[in-house]
């Protein structure tokens, strides 16, 4: 049976050699952070917001908290359509 290769195989290969991981283990786990990572800006918001306000805290400092996380939160990029893309590469 042949293996299918994804686009991340590399990262799955580094997991499987640093860690006890599995392959299979390995592949679920970088699929898990991927799709942890595969939020909008807009959506990581709306879900803290949610988070913080569920433990007790007041807008004020809700969004005082989350101004602060968002420069070091991993977003997903907006969509770019083929045009926006040949216009990064390309001025």
């Amino acid at each position: 049976m042949l293996e299918r290769r994804t686009s991340h195989d590399d990262l799955v290969d580094h997991l499987v050699r640093s860690t006890p991981l599995q392959r299979g283990e390995a592949a679920r786990v970088v699929l898990d952070v991927l799709a942890y990572f595969d939020e909008t800006a807009e959506e990581f918001v709306r879900r803290r917001h949610r988070e913080l306000q569920a433990g007790g805290l007041a807008n004020a400092e809700i969004f005082a908290r989350i101004s602060a996380e968002l420069p070091y939160r991993a977003v997903a990029p907006p969509e770019l359509s083929l045009r926006q893309l040949r216009r990064i590469v390309y001025g």
